[in-house]
């Protein structure tokens, strides 16, 4: 996370710079590595091609503000908890420490969610998912409670309680195709931290819009 230079996977060779622009050098090496010629992970390009997308995504919502850099921070620690998590089915510590670390003093810099709304979203988010993960005896990971409390500094209250829904409704769906599909097993693991990283982001994306709609249709 802090040093260290980039790799090929297969023969450990350091990459150069030019080894290493998103998307371009995946497509001018046809997808194999300049020195040992071995295939590379599409999901390298994927991830590549959905950062970008991300980003711009959340630069059109936020424009040039304080907030850009805080939920661009958020996206880049997302992105890379949902394919560790996806591939390995563990969020390292060293990851969600950075982001946490971000989560403080870029919460502070953006001063879009008060001190006491991030404290209660990241305490509320993390107690939630830590009675599952007893209810359930290790059926949900720590890494996914540690996700979640960081991410409810980011987001605060209540919009992270609406991360969580989008979560949990998006987890349950994948599940039960998986399950009808027979692709997995009643037994069988399935990482939450993809379906928590996409509803944190769909909730910083629409989740005011979502909770002030929810207000005026129960007053209504």
């Amino acid at each position: 996370m802090v040093w260290g230079r980039s790799r090929c996977p297969a023969c450990g060779q350091v990459l150069a710079w030019y080894d290493l622009v998103p998307v371009a050098s995946y497509l001018v090496l046809r997808g194999k590595c300049r020195y040992c010629k071995e295939k590379i992970s599409p999901r390298y390009l994927a991830v590549e091609i959905l950062t970008g997308t991300i980003f711009i995504v959340i630069f059109w919502y936020f424009g040039m503000t304080p907030s850009l850099f805080k939920y661009l921070f958020l996206g880049a620690i997302l992105i890379a908890a949902a394919f560790i998590d996806l591939e390995h089915y563990i969020i390292p510590d060293q990851l969600l420490l950075v982001g946490l670390l971000g989560g403080v003093v870029l919460g502070q810099i953006a001063g879009d969610v008060g001190i006491l709304s991030s404290l209660i979203g990241s305490v509320a988010a993390g107690g939630f998912l830590l009675a599952v993960a007893v209810a359930s005896k290790g059926g949900m990971g720590m890494g996914d409670v540690k996700l979640a409390a960081v991410s409810g500094l980011y987001l605060g209250w209540p919009s992270m309680v609406l991360a969580l829904f989008f979560a949990t409704v998006s987890g349950g769906i994948v599940a039960a195709l998986l399950l009808i599909f027979g692709v997995k097993g009643r037994k069988d693991a399935i990482p939450f931290g993809p379906f928590l990283a996409a509803g944190t982001l769909a909730a910083v994306l629409w989740g005011m819009p979502v909770i002030e709609w929810y207000k005026n249709f129960i007053l209504f």
